[in-house]
């Protein structure tokens, strides 16, 4: 997977600029006719403002800087600092849009997950627009479970450590509940002994980006 260089753009013809960093499989062709899988990737707290660089702390961008390849695009919004992704929905989807204008992105291979601040940002963005994305995973966040019946078709596959201390598991146990009680059959995997950061080990596995990208829209 090659990096492509930070991108600055103006998001919702307001005078704010948005970063957001996006990275290519090393066989992606610019003239070439195939789509391929797109991953959104939205970051902690820890990892706001308008530092770029910041967006490699965690993550899969994480694993990509660490020399990983995907069989995927993988775009990582900045949120600024002060703000919190349910705050942010239109400036993700904003950056969204822009990045399957400008790549062969297939519009039924389109996933969101996030840790922590980011784990919250997924659930809340995928219960208002759950047609865009075919699968979403959530890691350590949690989210308003009495709209849980919007999440009826999507596959979910959530994470917690069991002595999370800065989000307690509750809020994953939540929203698995809700989830659950509308027939949605939600994979929800507790990470044993693991702290907050659990998302270290679930973003190394191999077997998450498989499931993921099973995943698909239907036609």
């Amino acid at each position: 997977m090659r990096r492509v260089i930070a991108k600055r753009r103006f998001a919702l013809n307001r005078e704010i600029e948005a970063n957001y960093r996006v990275y290519l499989p090393h066989d992606y062709e610019e003239e070439g006719t195939q789509e391929w899988p797109l991953v959104v990737f939205l970051h902690g707290a820890g990892e706001r403002g308008d530092d770029s660089a910041r967006l490699e702390m965690h993550g899969p961008p994480k694993e990509v800087a660490a020399g990983r390849s995907f069989p995927f695009l993988l775009v990582a919004p900045q949120c600024p600092e002060g703000s919190v992704w349910i705050m942010q929905k239109d400036r993700v989807l904003e950056i969204l849009h822009a990045v399957q204008r400008q790549y062969r992105v297939d519009p039924r291979r389109v996933y969101l997950t996030g840790i922590s601040m980011g784990g919250f940002g997924t659930w809340e963005i995928a219960m208002e627009h759950q047609q865009l994305f075919a699968a979403i995973m959530p890691i350590c966040g949690g989210g308003m479970s009495w709209r849980a019946s919007q999440l009826t078709q999507m596959p979910i596959w959530t994470f917690h450590g069991s002595r999370d201390d800065v989000v307690p598991i509750m809020y994953t146990e939540e929203m698995v509940r809700a989830v659950k009680a509308i027939g949605n059959p939600i994979r929800y995997t507790v990470i044993t002994d693991a702290g907050h950061d659990c998302w270290t080990e679930v973003y190394q596995r191999k077997d998450v980006y498989e499931w993921l990208l099973a995943q698909r829209l239907p036609r």
